[in-house]
């Protein structure tokens, strides 16, 4: 019995030191190189499998100064206000959150960009404790290996934004017929009003609703300050 046991024991500590040398390796290659696939992407082929929409999937990399610099702001505003300057969660925003459903209003998250980028790249959708454990891991490693405009580069790149959509660049080409660099402010809000559930809500054909809410994240954007590599776009662009 006590040889079954140390047995598993070890079997166990080596699956975990598996886990952890792969887990900072994967992080640190994903540093530099640009990531082309997501667990998600399979997830929904697999959901919607016989649905070409979906199984085709629409992603193109591009780089950070490749995308409208108004992109990062708007879902900043939209989703993570304190991004610049939290270590990866916001814990004023998840109790925010807390009260506000202790009060009666609606359950809404309080994932923070580098929660939902590690989400997007490393796990899967369907939330549990566990997965919550791994993305919380994730996430303290992926701050610490790249620095701020490498997450907002992965994350505009690998979010789902609609229906066999993917990325920045993708939306941008399906939904306004240019490029992620010539979105305007204006559409990248209406890009950031669909993320709460891009399979419900579209960009193509916004509802009331979402006109409402691009309004409303416009107004939002206004005091948030360009990611240091926006603003030598924006600099650029005023020569």
């Amino acid at each position: 019995m006590f040889r079954i046991v140390r047995f598993a024991l070890k079997i166990l500590i080596g699956l975990l030191a598996f886990f952890l040398v792969s887990s900072v390796l994967a992080v640190v290659a994903y540093r530099w190189l640009p990531v082309r696939v997501t667990p998600l992407m399979y997830i929904r082929s697999w959901q919607h499998r016989g649905d070409s929409v979906y199984t085709s999937w629409q992603h193109e990399w591009v780089p950070l100064d490749s995308i409208s610099p108004y992109l990062p702001v708007a879902v900043m505003a939209s989703e993570d206000q304190n991004f610049p300057r939290h270590n990866g969660f916001d814990f004023k925003a998840i109790l925010e959150a807390q009260v506000e459903y202790e009060r009666g209003g609606r359950r809404r998250g309080a994932s923070t960009i580098s929660q939902q980028t590690a989400k997007n790249v490393f796990l899967w959708p369907r939330s549990s404790w566990f997965r919550k454990g791994l993305e919380a891991y994730f996430t303290i490693l992926i701050e610490a290996i790249w620095p701020k405009t490498r997450i907002m580069e992965v994350y505009l790149n690998s979010i789902e934004m609609g229906p066999g959509i993917y990325g920045a660049e993708a939306v941008a080409r399906a939904n306004f017929g240019c490029s992620a660099a010539e979105l305007s402010r204006a559409d990248c809000a209406l890009i950031a009003a669909t993320l709460p559930n891009p399979l419900r809500y579209s960009s193509r054909e916004p509802s009331r609703y979402m006109r409402q809410r691009q309004r409303q994240i416009q107004r939002q954007m206004k005091p948030i300050d360009f990611l240091p590599v926006e603003l030598e776009k924006v600099k650029a662009g005023q020569r």
